[in-house]
C-alpha cells in the first residue's frame, strides 16, 4: 500500500485540500476538518464544538434540515460528524459519482449554517440527553473522571460534551459568535479519499457556495507546545449504583510530536493491546477477575496518557489493583521479551495496514495527519519506524513512564473515597 496518489493544495483563503486517490474504490469519503475542539472553548461555552456538531446539520441559507436529510438519503450516502478534544470533522460518504454533491454539502453545512434560535433550543435538549447518557454509562463516565484528574485545570481535562450547566446556560448568540470566529477557512482542512482526482475535488470546491467566508491565506499551523500540569490528582471517585466497579488508571505519557510514540505503541500493545497482552492474560485469562481489560494511548499536541481500564465486581477491585500494579512494576523493571516485542510490532503493523482498507479510513488519516503534524508520511515509512523499535527502547520508556505518579478514577457503588479498597490507595500513593 502506497501513497503515490496523495496530493495537497492550499487555496487563497487558507483552506487546505488533501486528497488520496484509491482507483479500486467505488466511493468517495469527504471530510471537512476544523482545528477546534473542546480544549479551545472558554468556560462559558464549554461543549460548544460538540453542540455545533448537532446544529450545523439543522439548516443553511440554501438547505433546510429536511432537505439535507433528503438529499443525502437520495444518493444512499452517510452524513455525520464527530468532535474530539482538538478537532471536529464533518463528513459524507457517497458513491464516487456523487463527489461534487458531497463536497458542496459539507461546505454548505460548515460555511452557511443558520443556527436558528428554535433549533438551538431543540438541540439543547438533545445534547443534555447525550450528557445524561454519558453519565449513565460508567465506562464513559470513568474516562471523563480520569482525564479531569490526570490533566487537572488544563483544557484537556474538560469533557468534550461540556457540562449540564454550560450547555443549559449557552445562548444562541454565544454559540454563533464561537462558530463565526473559529470556523474559518484557515482553520479548515478538506480531505477526500476514494475513486477521485485532485482536480475534480478542487473543481467541486470552486463550484460550491459553502466557503465564501473571510479567511486569511496562512493556514493555522499544527498545535505544538509543552504543558506543565501542577494540579494532577491521584484519585477520583464517582459514586454510581452500577453492579460493577469501573477502574481507569494511568500516567501522563508522550505528546504526539515525540519521536518515541512508536515505541509507546509497542509498549501499549504488549501491556494491554490484545488477547496475548500481559494485562489480558493476568487479569482475565489466568485469574478470571474481569471480562473487560485493556490499555490505551492518547496523544495530544502537548500532553498524552497511557491508561488501563478494568471493569470488575466491586468485591474484586482490590485484587485487580494488586495484579495491575504487579504487571506495571514487572514491566518497568524487566521490559519486554523478544517474543513480546515481535508480537507487539506485528500488532501495530497489522492494525495500521488493515485499518486503511476503505475510503473513510484514508479520509480520517489525511485529516489527522494534516492537523496534527502538517505532513503525510507514507505507510511504508511508518512501517519502517515500527520495525525499528528495539526492546531496549521499550524497556527504557517503560521505566520512565511506569514510575511516574499514577492517577486512578473509579466509578462504582462507593459513597466516599474511604470506602475504596486499600489496594487502590497503595497503587496511587
Amino acid at each position: 500500500m502506497t501513497q503515490q496518489h496523495f496530493q495537497r493544495s492550499v487555496l487563497p483563503a487558507g483552506l487546505r485540500v488533501v486528497t488520496q486517490q484509491l482507483p479500486a474504490s467505488r466511493s468517495a469519503s469527504v471530510g471537512m476538518w476544523v482545528a477546534v475542539g473542546s480544549r479551545d472553548e472558554p468556560t462559558a461555552v464549554a461543549g460548544a464544538a460538540h453542540y455545533l456538531e448537532h446544529l450545523l446539520f439543522k439548516g443553511t441559507a440554501r438547505r433546510s434540515a429536511v432537505v439535507i436529510a433528503q438529499e443525502i438519503d437520495a444518493v444512499g450516502g452517510e452524513l455525520n460528524a464527530f468532535t474530539t478534544k482538538e478537532h471536529t470533522c464533518y463528513y459524507a460518504h457517497v458513491l464516487d459519482s456523487d463527489l461534487e454533491f458531497a463536497v458542496d454539502l459539507v461546505c454548505d453545512v460548515l460555511g452557511n449554517a443558520l443556527l436558528e434560535p428554535a433549533e438551538v433550543d431543540i438541540e439543547r435538549g438533545v445534547v443534555l440527553e447525550e450528557i445524561a447518557m454519558r453519565d449513565d454509562d460508567p465506562e464513559d463516565a470513568v474516562h471523563d473522571e480520569f482525564c479531569a484528574a490526570l490533566f487537572g485545570s488544563h483544557p484537556l481535562g474538560l469533557p468534550v460534551l461540556g457540562t449540564e450547566e454550560s450547555v443549559t446556560g449557552m445562548s444562541r448568540e454565544a454559540l454563533h459568535r464561537f462558530y463565526r470566529r473559529r470556523y474559518t477557512p484557515e482553520r479548515m482542512v478538506l480531505t477526500v479519499a476514494g475513486n477521485v482526482t485532485h482536480g475534480a475535488v478542487l473543481a467541486a470546491v470552486d463550484h460550491s457556495f459553502g466557503l465564501h467566508l473571510t479567511g486569511c491565506a496562512q493556514p493555522v499551523p499544527p498545535r505544538r507546545g509543552q504543558a506543565t500540569i501542577t494540579d494532577q490528582r491521584a484519585l477520583a471517585l464517582c459514586t454510581d449504583s452500577s453492579e460493577q466497579a469501573h477502574l481507569l488508571l494511568g500516567v501522563q505519557a508522550l505528546d504526539r510530536h515525540d519521536e518515541r510514540r512508536y515505541v509507546l505503541g509497542v509498549l501499549n500493545a504488549a501491556l494491554g493491546g490484545g488477547m496475548s497482552s500481559r494485562l489480558f492474560q493476568q487479569v482475565r485469562e489466568q485469574r478470571g477477575l474481569a471480562y473487560s481489560v485493556y490499555s490505551a494511548v492518547d496523544t495530544y499536541a502537548d500532553l498524552g496518557s497511557l491508561s488501563i481500564y478494568v471493569g470488575c465486581s466491586p468485591s474484586r477491585l482490590g485484587e485487580v489493583a494488586v495484579v495491575v500494579g504487579d504487571v506495571l512494576a514487572e514491566l518497568a523493571r524487566d521490559g519486554l521479551s523478544e517474543t513480546e516485542l515481535t508480537r507487539g510490532k506485528g500488532q501495530l503493523r497489522g492494525g495500521l495496514v488493515l485499518g486503511l482498507e476503505d475510503a473513510p479510513s484514508w479520509m480520517i488519516r489525511l485529516g489527522t495527519a494534516e492537523l496534527g503534524y502538517g505532513e503525510h508520511p507514507t505507510v511504508a515509512r511508518e512501517l519502517q519506524r515500527i520495525d525499528a523499535v528495539t526492546a531496549e527502547q521499550v524497556g527504557e520508556l517503560a521505566r520512565e513512564l511506569l514510575r511516574r505518579p499514577i492517577t486512578a478514577a473509579v466509578v462504582g457503588p462507593y459513597a466516599q473515597v474511604e470506602d475504596l479498597p486499600d489496594e487502590i490507595a497503595e497503587l496511587v500513593k
